[in-house]
């Protein structure tokens, strides 16, 4: 039985993790892998154990946002995403506005997918696009084609939905400011209501940390990153979208309401392989083992946030919005770091919140990095 919505309630995101994609691209360190279909439907059912779990927090929260991660969220049924959504509404009170977000790869969902997502009550849709250049997609290991993106992009809107996100990445191996902006462009034609623009990230572990860890001379220069930031920026802000963090955009009213409840520090609770939850001021981190997992196994990690990690990561994660934060009680203790930024032009207060400069934002790694010391 559905719940009935509560207004005293806490808002809650809820985070779903699916580990699983038909081949790992180059530059992904998540926590993902190819599996077998019987071991995704043993996956399934060990979540839907999970979330049944749940019961004493339904009575404290309602859901704001539920998104579905990973990994490769389509490569599941359709049925199955279907199946976890009715769970999770059973379990708790979801509003009538509950954004409800799939990620998905081109290659993994078609038109039936869609409308069985539309049908259970999905409204948002997140695809994993990255380029429109077929060269860059094959460089990145993507499984995927720019003419099959426009095809699940047709067959999304043919099933209804009216919210959908498209994921780019810029400084790639080979990639000129001329080829970044041919992307937008071919992007912009197709009017998505929000786009997450980020930079490429070579992390440890992954295949192109082999081929360009330590050969950085093969990726685009600084100052060319710098200029690609600057290309998509000046052309969404143009085209009407507006930047409401440092590497997202959305037509107004449809910021993505996951990403600012985490970035407000929301209470989040995360299903699934390696999922972590934040629910006052505790934090913890699933099993990471799959093979333990599939046995039952939740254990991993848990950490009571004290005052100062709090007010760390309200200030790390709260700047990364441009309408940045209200330093509050906080304020006396960064007094002295505030006026350097200040003095340095890489923060500035406007009504009473205090918020990245654009130098500041070509330095972010830096500036949030100083609310950590």
């Amino acid at each position: 039985m559905i719940k009935n919505s509560d207004n005293m309630k806490k808002p809650l995101e809820i985070y779903v993790h699916i580990p699983f994609c038909i081949r790992k691209c180059a530059y992904c360190d998540f926590l993902s892998a190819p599996a077998e279909r019987e071991v995704q439907e043993a996956y399934v059912e060990k979540l839907l154990e999970e979330i049944r779990r749940s019961e004493e927090l339904s009575g404290e929260y309602n859901v704001q946002t539920v998104f579905f991660g990973g990994g490769t969220p389509s490569i599941l049924k359709g049925e199955q995403i279907c199946r976890i959504v009715e769970i999770l509404r059973q379990q708790f009170v979801f509003l009538n506005d509950t954004e409800i977000t799939v990620e998905v790869n081109p290659e993994t969902a078609d038109g039936e997918k869609f409308l069985q997502y539309h049908e259970a009550g999905v409204n948002r849709i997140s695809f994993g696009l990255q380029s429109a250049d077929d060269r860059e997609l094959k460089l990145l290991g993507r499984i995927h084609t720019w003419e099959q993106f426009l095809e699940s992009y047709s067959m999304a809107r043919g099933a209804g939905f009216q919210n959908i996100n498209i994921d780019l990445m810029s400084a790639l191996p080979g990639q000129t400011a001329g080829n970044m902006r041919k992307t937008l462009e071919q992007v912009l034609t197709l009017l998505p209501e929000h786009i997450s623009a980020y930079s490429l990230m070579i992390e440890e572990g992954t295949p192109f940390y082999g081929r360009y860890g330590e050969h950085p001379e093969l990726l685009p220069s600084e100052d060319e990153e710098r200029q690609m930031y600057y290309d998509i920026r000046d052309r969404l802000c143009a085209d009407g979208y507006v930047r409401y963090e440092i590497s997202n955009y959305a037509r107004p009213g449809y910021e993505c309401r996951h990403n600012l409840g985490y970035w407000e520090r929301t209470d989040y609770r995360g299903y699934g392989l390696g999922a972590a939850s934040l629910l006052d001021n505790v934090r913890y981190t699933n099993q990471t083992e799959l093979s333990e997992y599939l046995k039952g196994s939740l254990k991993g990690t848990e950490e009571r946030l004290d005052s100062r990690a709090v007010r760390e990561e309200y200030f790390f994660l709260g700047l990364r919005k441009t309408e940045g934060v209200s330093p509050g009680m906080y304020r006396e203790y960064y007094k002295e770091l505030i006026e350097k930024l200040q003095v340095q032009q890489l923060l500035e207060e406007k009504k009473g919140r205090l918020c990245l400069t654009d130098r500041g934002v070509d330095v972010s790694n830096y500036v949030l990095a100083q609310f950590l010391n």
